[in-house]
């Protein structure tokens, strides 16, 4: 038995027989040419073909990781397009080709340059490298004639059998979306960082992974039987029966009843949710409901708005699918990194802080949101739309909140009116903003609950663009802003009749549950795939211990020093 050192990217543990997967044998370059011998405008041609196919293979892989994972971990595959058509890039790889490179040679050189760029940086955006190959071997693919449409091997990636250790030097986002959480029983990779998007889809799909072994991980045969600790950051070959047994007996069976702490606090565990297709999973994993239920799925990939009617029946599905549980709505929530072509939203300069969530539903789109609030109102009326309740996005004032309920209230007359059958159900807002964090008392006062979002919340309050990766270290949950928001939020609530909850990434990680827990928080919604390693946590957890946990957190002035306080300190590189 020996023990090899990485960086834990989960908090789960598997064990299973090694397999490395070794993708790079698939894209051998031909030699190259002499200039005069290429055909120029044969390439080019080839080259916009290439593009053309990735585009729509990135496209189908971001609906089935939203379809499988979840919105947040899809949209790596929207940053993905944008290098595809990355301006740059195209003019380097089209000038190349009309100096008589080929096409996959030119696409080879300059995205090799740009990723030795990003691997020269430091911290998350050396590890957005990962992504350029991506994109990039998606084009070799396509220009080699490889098998498929997505990362080499992927069918290979997707009918791994049961109990197999993925070995490799490292894995791309879309080698990761690909595998079956059911069949790998862990990852471990020679390169790649805990931040790196691969990783946090790995996460979201609880497979437990270690990443940055390093060249010793090589020494690791096919066939030889691996234990990954995603907690610890080892891997072990050839563990002994006893390790080998403990992490069998520790698996990630589904925990059906509500969990409460040591202590009989109650915690709900509920799911984030994109789709129909989500509902199902959702309950498989034990979910207490739905958390967060995003209408904007009903929204997209279409040249019309959803009718009355569709909307009625994809929310009664969420509440027949959790019928003794609770199904959180958001209202419509577009705009920013959310466009709606057929919606002709305006082209912001900074659509972030622009024409977004309930400012739209307000305004320029009252009368979606009319129809949207009559779906609700009726699943509300159906035999188990007491669990239903509504949250509108991106509340930053009070007065949008009133405009809310006067909405929500006047759509009830108009129904009694036409005596169609109807119920007001809970009514409440997301906290994603320094204002509504300000406002949380006043917010909670007029509504039955706040849901913290703590993806866009860490944007706002470190004023760093999630999706901007030269910003990615400010864009961090444990910033001791973050964390003093978050406080702000839960303490506002403790002194009226409202419920919290959080649905961001912050929700579902496990190592952050006891901080949550002891921040406050009556609910916790995440990825469906992360329901019962919370809900086990939830369960180890004593209400008072984690109170004086959040405390000490919110004392620290820096990162690192929560870091140091909750015993994540592997996570400050």
């Amino acid at each position: 038995m020996r023990t090899l050192d990485g960086v834990g990217s989960t908090t789960r543990s598997g064990v299973g027989e090694a397999r490395w997967y070794r993708p790079e044998a698939d894209l051998t370059l031909p030699d190259r040419p002499a200039p005069e011998s290429v055909d120029v405008d044969a390439e080019l041609d080839r080259y916009e073909a290439a593009r053309d196919a990735v585009r729509e293979a990135l496209r189908e892989a971001r609906d089935r990781t939203a379809e499988r994972v979840g919105e947040e971990e899809a949209a790596v595959f929207e940053a993905h397009e944008g290098f595809l058509d990355d301006p740059t890039i195209v003019e380097d790889v089209e000038a190349a080709i009309g100096d008589g490179t080929p096409a996959a040679h030119a696409v080879a050189d300059r995205f090799d340059e740009a990723v030795a760029q990003f691997e020269g940086m430091e911290g998350r955006m050396a590890e957005r490298a990962d992504d350029l190959r991506d994109v990039r071997d998606r084009l070799l693919r396509a220009l080699l004639g490889a098998e498929g449409d997505g990362p080499a091997g992927a069918a290979d990636l997707a009918a791994f059998p049961d109990g197999t250790i993925l070995l490799a030097e490292r894995l791309t986002p879309s080698d990761t979306a690909a595998l079956d959480p059911d069949a790998v029983a862990g990852i471990a990779t020679v390169e790649g960082g805990r931040t790196s998007h691969a990783a946090i889809i790995a996460r979201s799909l609880a497979i437990p992974a270690v990443v940055g072994v390093g060249a010793d991980l090589e020494s690791v045969a096919d066939g030889e039987t691996v234990l990954v600790d995603g907690e610890a950051g080892t891997v072990v070959v050839d563990p002994d029966a006893e390790r080998r047994a403990a992490v069998r007996e520790a698996g990630p069976e589904a925990i059906r009843e509500r969990v409460e702490t040591t202590d009989g606090l109650r915690v709900e565990v509920a799911a984030n949710v994109g789709g129909e297709a989500e509902l199902a999973p959702a309950a498989e994993r034990g979910a207490d409901g739905v958390g967060l239920f995003r209408t904007e799925f009903l929204f997209v990939d279409r040249e019309a708005p959803p009718s009355e009617a569709e909307q009625y029946e994809a929310v009664t599905a969420a509440l027949s699918a959790f019928p003794d549980d609770r199904v959180v709505v958001r209202t419509l929530d577009v705009g920013g990194d959310k466009p709606v072509p057929y919606l002709d939203l305006p082209d912001e300069p900074n659509p972030f802080l622009g024409g977004r969530g309930i400012r739209l539903s307000l305004d320029e789109h009252a009368a979606l949101f009319e129809t949207q609030l009559r779906a609700l109102l009726r699943a509300a009326a159906t035999e188990d739309g007491d669990g239903l309740a509504v949250m509108f996005p991106l509340v930053t004032r009070v007065e949008e909140v009133e405009r809310a309920v006067d909405a929500v209230e006047s759509v009830a007359a108009d129904l009694a009116n036409e005596g169609v059958d109807h119920a007001v159900p809970q009514l409440g807002a997301m906290v994603e903003t320094p204002a509504a964090t300000f406002l949380a008392d006043a917010l909670a006062d007029r509504l039955d609950f706040l849901s913290v979002g703590t993806n866009d919340l860490a944007q706002y309050v470190m004023a760093a663009d999630r999706g901007n990766d030269a910003v990615a270290d400010y864009h961090d949950p444990l910033h001791p802003a973050v964390l003093r928001a978050l406080d702000r939020t839960t303490a506002a609530v403790e002194e009226t009749d409202a419920w919290v909850g959080m649905c961001g990434e912050m929700a579902g990680d496990p190592a952050l549950t006891e901080l949550l827990v002891g921040l406050g928080f009556d609910e916790l919604s995440m990825s469906a795939v992360t329901v019962p390693d919370v809900k086990r946590r939830v369960r180890g957890v004593d209400a008072a211990a984690a109170a004086s946990l959040a405390s000490d957190a919110l004392a620290c002035e820096t990162r690192r020093e929560v870091l140091e306080v909750l015993g994540l300190d592997d996570r400050a590189a």
